[in-house]
Parts: C-alpha cells; sequence; structure tokens
C-alpha cells in the first residue's frame, strides 16, 4: 500500500486499517487476548497496548513541538539505541489491564488521533523534519 500523500489519504487509510483492525479483534475472547504467543512471549492485548502507548507518545511528542518545547524522543531517560528496553518498560506498565481495557484504550487513542489529523494542516504531516525532534521525518511516516 502506497504511503499517503495528503490528509485526506491519510485519514481514509487510518478509517480503512482501523476497520480491519477491529474485525480482527472483535471475535477474540478475554483468553485469546492474554495468550502469549502471538509475537514472542506477547499476546494480542500486549501487541495492542504497545501500539496504543506508541500512538500516545507521538500525540504527546506533538503537543511538546507545538508548545515550542523539545520532546524527550522517544522517552525520557531512553536513547533510540534503548528500545527494547522501553518497549519492555511500557509492556510491564500495561500488563495489570485486562483486555477490554487496552482495547477501550486503543478506540479512545484511535479517536484522539484521527482528530489530531483533522485540525492538522498537510504541511504539518507531511514537511519532513516539520519540528525540530522529528529529524527528517514526516509526522504522517
Amino acid at each position: 500500500m502506497p504511503r499517503a500523500q495528503s490528509k485526506t489519504d491519510l485519514l481514509a487509510s487510518a478509517t480503512r486499517e482501523r476497520a480491519a483492525f477491529e474485525r480482527l479483534v472483535a471475535p477474540l475472547t478475554p483468553a485469546q487476548l492474554a495468550r502469549g504467543g502471538i509475537l514472542g512471549e506477547w499476546s494480542v492485548r500486549d501487541v495492542i497496548a504497545h501500539l496504543v502507548e506508541w500512538e500516545q507518545m507521538v500525540l504527546r511528542w506533538l503537543a511538546a513541538g507545538e508548545r515550542g518545547e523539545t520532546p524527550a524522543v522517544p522517552a525520557p531517560g531512553f536513547k533510540w539505541s534503548q528500545l527494547p528496553a522501553l518497549n519492555a518498560q511500557i509492556r510491564a506498565a500495561w500488563a495489570p489491564l485486562p483486555g477490554d481495557e487496552v482495547l477501550a484504550r486503543a478506540a479512545a487513542s484511535y479517536a484522539e488521533t484521527i482528530a489530531t489529523i483533522e485540525r492538522l494542516a498537510d504541511d504539518d504531516l507531511f514537511t519532513p523534519g516539520r519540528w525540530p525532534w522529528m529529524n527528517r521525518n514526516t509526522l504522517a511516516a
């Protein structure tokens, strides 16, 4: 699938992919969500929680950038070379949450992400290095 080149394309892609995600997850029981082994020892619930946390981190980076601040990326106390440790910390932080709570947070994060995309200009989404913390990346990437 080609990368979106406009906000309209990005929103259409996000909507399409979210619908596919919901079709995959909807029939899963709590036990299936929690069963490890889907990705190494991780469960479906772990993977969803991981994705939600990263989505929220990007939203926090953006909010800091919009305030004129430079966010700690990828996270306070971590460098990009330390992603395995950061991901382990994320997994541990979300571990107490049941699958239904993780799914509820995923839905809320998706809604927040869509609202953020809708309010941003195409330049904000697609200009490489729009904020200093992005290096040469685009927000939509």
